[in-house]
């Protein structure tokens, strides 16, 4: 059980950051912990399960597993009631869902339309009485459709301050506040945002400021400034969770330049339902059993989708004739729906293919590029990931798979999960893994090193022939560069024998792209193979990996 203690913003499940990641990791406590007490013991178990997966990701806290567990299990599993932890471990009939349906984005938006604050799971205390009264992901839904659009520094800056639902029309009327003054600011954006957030959460946190309360749990240093900067980033970290488990719902859109989300077109009136029929306030406050009875509902609330009749007028409307439905169930239809819009965005991906291959989109694939070596899109990490798809499907004419989800429109919503290759290109005889990531120095060989050459091993099991792998990242640590080198020369079994791993820098990866498109014909698959057999081959004819990884820096960068 958690505790409101000193809370007086709202908060928001930050781990997982993308409910995806959720999946995986509900299914190993299901499989090897049902029926079992969660405690100490139980979760540091867990998590050296975990580690056995080949979906963990990360090391967790090695002092303290059991923490770790708790940080993956409790936040967003629990929470949002796909796990019961009490009296025993169990699976519910959302977390059943969850990982075994289809329909993800549905029972996400259940779970978190029931999400609520305060609740058994997250209870008042003295100091926080009375300030929470509010379901936070259904007002977040709420101030965007009231508003139309709302941005990541609008919804961090004041959305948290939404914490009782009566407070709706008050956060509402700052944010149009923070717009007109924004407009009439004769400052630097960056510091009007920065001024006006120090002076709301001066505001948030003045019965603290004023009674000398501002000591933070993670420094000694007991200043003010510290104090509104601690509660700044809090409120942008909880911020950025929110973002991203609306995104997931499949409900908004984001728009990555403006960094705001708004309702899809699409989804409109679905939202419009739920935010009519969805109480405001927080239900069985003092009574766990009937809580859980309601969380654990794979069925509730209703939604727009949930009556025959709106379903069949949806149906009709994304067909755009009538077509027979009569007899057929409810989840029949929702089948008959999704399949048609599965239909409608294959189609529009293909159209994207075809674009790529062609190369019309090829000053929006670099524009992109630079916008991410300016770090101006709200989710870089993602961005890089589809954008690196779209340049891979330009450069040669193999079937090239991204991993990363999309929505129905075609547009990236949350990046490749933890047990495969981001992007997977098969060129007929042989396979190549592209790994991505914007993570820098040695935390990237941390997170990304043993787990690229994995997937690595992964994909050549799953194709039955020989695979390369190619890791794009701004910059390549050198701790990364011993290691691909040292694979090169190992015959590891269980890596499926020798891992050629090709690291390169973005700028050089883009570098190929441009040589590509000047070239007036699209290179074939076995000048992708050179770099990699060049590569083979130097890593047992130079000196150390240095050379190495100059050596074939040269010859991407004159790969046709």
């Amino acid at each position: 059980m958690a505790y409101l203690k000193k809370s007086k913003t709202l908060f928001f499940t930050t781990s997982p950051r993308s409910p995806l990641k959720m999946i995986p990791e509900i299914k190993v406590l299901h499989e090897h912990f049902e029926g079992r007490r969660w405690n100490s013991d139980t979760q540091i178990e867990f998590i050296k399960k975990l580690s056995e997966d080949f979906n963990f990701e990360g090391e967790g806290s090695i002092k303290n597993m059991d923490f770790s567990a708790r940080d993956r299990i409790n936040r967003g599993p629990k929470a949002l009631g796909f796990v019961d932890l009490k009296p025993t471990i169990r699976l519910t009939a959302p977390g059943s869902k969850l990982i075994n349906d289809k329909r993800v984005e549905e029972i996400l938006l259940r779970q978190l339309l029931k999400f609520q604050l305060p609740s058994p799971y997250h209870q008042e205390t003295e100091k926080t009485k009375g300030i929470f009264c509010v379901k936070p992901y259904l007002e977040m839904f709420r101030l965007i459709y009231e508003l139309g659009t709302i941005s990541f520094d609008e919804l961090m800056i004041f959305g948290m301050q939404l914490t009782h639902y009566n407070k709706f029309d008050i956060i509402v009327s700052k944010i149009k506040q923070f717009r007109r003054m924004k407009a009439y600011a004769k400052t630097s954006y960056k510091m009007f945002r920065g001024e006006y957030l120090k002076k709301e959460v001066e505001q948030i946190y003045q019965e603290d400021i004023e009674g000398g309360d501002i000591k933070t749990r993670e420094s000694q240093d007991k200043s003010l400034d510290k104090f509104i900067q601690t509660k700044s980033r809090n409120m942008r970290d909880y911020a950025d969770a929110c973002f991203r488990y609306l995104r997931a719902t499949g409900m908004v859109e984001i728009s990555q330049k403006g960094h705001s989300l708004s309702i899809m077109h699409e989804k409109k009136k679905e939202v419009e339902f739920f935010l009519k029929t969805v109480d405001k306030k927080p239900l069985f406050l003092e009574d766990e059993k009937s809580y859980k009875e309601y969380l654990f509902n794979a069925r509730l609330p209703l939604l727009f989708s949930d009556d025959r009749e709106r379903l069949a007028c949806q149906i009709t409307e994304a067909v755009g004739k009538n077509i027979d439905l009569e007899g057929k169930s409810l989840e029949q239809l929702k089948d008959i729906l999704d399949d048609v819009v599965h239909t409608k965005k294959v189609q529009i991906i293909n159209e994207q293919i075809k674009s790529l291959k062609e190369y019309r989109d090829y000053a929006d694939v670099m524009s992109v590029f630079a916008d991410i070596k300016e770090k101006a899109l709200y989710d870089v990490p993602l961005m890089l990931e589809w954008n690196i798809w779209r340049a891979m499907t330009m450069l040669d004419g193999g079937n090239i798979k991204a991993h990363l989800k999309l929505d129905d429109r075609g547009l990236p919503m949350s990046t490749a999960p933890g047990n495969m290759a981001d992007i997977v290109c098969d060129y007929g005889n042989f396979g190549l893994a592209v790994e991505v990531t914007m993570l820098s120095g040695h935390k990237q060989y941390e997170m990304e090193g043993e787990p690229v050459s994995r997937h690595l091993a992964k994909l050549k099991k799953d194709m039955g022939k020989d695979a390369y792998c190619l890791f794009i990242a701004p910059k390549i640590n050198e701790s990364c560069i011993a290691y691909f080198y040292a694979l090169h020369k190992m015959n590891i079994a269980f890596y499926g024998g020798k891992s050629v791993i090709v690291p390169l820098e973005l700028d050089v990866f883009i570098h190929m792209v441009e040589q590509s498109y000047r070239a007036g014909y699209i290179p074939d698959s076995e000048q992708i193979k050179q770099i990699f057999d060049y590569s083979l081959q130097q890593a047992e004819s130079v000196e150390d990996e240095k050379e190495w990884y100059k050596n074939i820096k040269d010859k991407a960068l004159n790969w046709l």
